[in-house]
């Protein structure tokens, strides 16, 4: 085999491979022989098909099967004499190939840098922390009080007004028939505050006890157990709208009850009495500032990192890692129905080259991260996998339901690795960082570091935040892997 080097420009690399035709066909003859050992045709027995029938059946498939076979195998251990990593799947051609005649292909790549790791004792960072005053707790319980909704029926006959809750028994008719699904009686109605039911809520203000009012909404038609009209029917004409009549009867108009902040209030929110609800509300915010305080450490460490690594990156994965954020940033803006300039409030060129940059931090970080990982052995168990995935059910809507998918299907808690890598590596340079805690406000701890310098979309705004996927990628691409 020959390999001769075409191109070697920054990290890009090309070669050119010959593979002599003798070592082919050698390749060609040993599967054919294989294959005559264990072939069945009329008229022979088994292990006895002369080679050159087998030659003449099997040859065209055999030879495609090697020359891939070749390719493959040839290319690693091109990679691995040659010590080359490459940062994405190799782009393999075939220039010249004929039966009888050397194979000829080129590798064309892009390798990972080499990154010289700077001192980590070295690197200083800021660490923003928050007391949790008297005034934040009082505020968490009056947002709960605010929350709290009790009524009571109202002392003296009047009408329902914004704000009030009536009780009504609903009958439903779509189209002219009864829906006992979607009726029901002594349902609770809050007027104003309830948008998904606006519609039906709107018409009963003003209404009182023994009141029968109707109220015509279109809304879509039964989904799922409910045939189409027609077998052909779209999709979007299969959810057209129906016209649903609501019949209701009103039974009671009831008022809001104020909320007091008191032993009565801590019961009904479960704690023994308000001392010891502010003590869990205390708790909790302090849980929440520490986050906050995690977090803003995290990009703190990523920032220095940024700034104390400079080595070029592979352009085909800052291309890739920019057009993900651009493909949210075009889907953020279609969801918005609103042009991409109007929601980045800057043109659009000026915002694709901001995204670019954040795409190429990106890609930095995770190659640095997945170096600093593999230079110091930091690995990820499965211990740290479940420990991420019980942290992410805390705020599901159903956590016990996602940990029961996760003991299930195993597999799905490899979406964590990424992130858990990532922090553990944060974690390890923050031993070793010199880190002052700098006492701010509460609003200055939760704000985002990057509000004063460029709109951000939830795209932007993960992508600047986080190398982890890029870390993984780097990682095995470190391992001599080349996807």
């Amino acid at each position: 085999m020959q390999v001769t080097e075409t191109l070697a420009e920054g990290l890009r690399r090309e070669l050119k491979v010959t593979v002599p035709a003798a070592d082919l066909q050698a390749d060609v003859e040993g599967r054919l022989d294989e294959l005559r050992k264990t072939v069945t045709m009329k008229g022979f027995r088994p292990g006895k098909v002369p080679l050159s029938i087998v030659r003449r059946h099997y040859q065209p498939r055999v030879l495609g099967e090697v020359l891939q076979q070749t390719i493959e195998t040839r290319s690693l251990e091109i990679l691995e004499e040659r010590s080359l990593r490459p940062a994405m799947q190799p782009e393999i051609e075939v220039t010249a190939f004929d039966e009888g005649a050397d194979l000829e292909f080129t590798m064309g790549m892009e390798i990972l840098p080499e990154i010289e790791l700077g001192e980590f004792s070295d690197l200083a960072v800021t660490r923003l922390k928050a007391e949790v005053g008297e005034d934040a707790v009082e505020d968490a319980l009056t947002r709960l009080a605010e929350a709290e909704k009790r009524f009571e029926p109202v002392a003296a006959a009047r009408p329902a007004k914004e704000g009030d809750q009536i009780l009504v028994d609903i009958a439903v008719e779509i189209d002219g028939k009864p829906d006992e699904e979607r009726g029901g009686t002594d349902v609770p109605l809050e007027l104003g505050d309830d948008a998904i039911m606006a519609e039906l809520t709107g018409p009963l203000v003003g209404a009182e006890p023994g009141d029968e009012r109707e109220v015509t909404i279109s809304l879509p038609a039964p989904g799922p157990g409910a045939e189409a009209e027609t077998s052909d029917e779209a999709p979007d004409e299969a959810a057209a709208q129906a016209p649903t009549l609501f019949k209701v009867s009103v039974k009671e108009v009831r008022e809001r009850l104020p909320t007091e902040i008191d032993d009565a209030f801590a019961e009904r929110r479960g704690a023994k009495d308000l001392d010891e609800l502010r003590g869990v509300v205390r708790a909790q915010i302090e849980q929440h500032y520490e986050h906050a305080s995690q977090a803003r450490l995290k990009r703190a460490m990523l920032d220095v990192l940024d700034e104390s690594h400079r080595f070029e990156v592979p352009p085909g994965m800052v291309e890739r890692e920019f057009g993900a954020i651009w493909q949210q940033v075009e889907n953020d803006a279609k969801q918005a129905e609103v042009e991409i300039a109007a929601m980045l409030d800057q043109p659009e060129d000026e915002a694709r080259d901001e995204f670019r940059q954040i795409a190429e931090r990106r890609v930095r970080l995770g190659l640095l991260i997945a170096e600093i990982g593999q230079a110091n052995d930091i690995t990820v168990e499965q211990e740290d996998l479940l420990r991420a995935a019980v942290e992410n059910a805390r705020s599901h809507p159903e956590p016990q339901r996602l940990l029961e998918f996760y003991r299930a299907q195993p597999q799905a808690l490899e979406r964590f690795r990424p992130i858990v890598f990532e922090d553990k590596v944060i974690a390890f340079l923050s031993e070793l960082a010199t880190i002052s805690d700098e006492v701010v406000d509460a609003e200055t701890l939760l704000s985002d570091p990057d509000e004063d310098e460029k709109p951000m979309t939830a795209a932007a705004d993960a992508a600047d935040e986080s190398a982890s996927d890029t870390a993984a990628e780097g990682d095995s691409a470190g391992e001599g892997e080349s996807g």
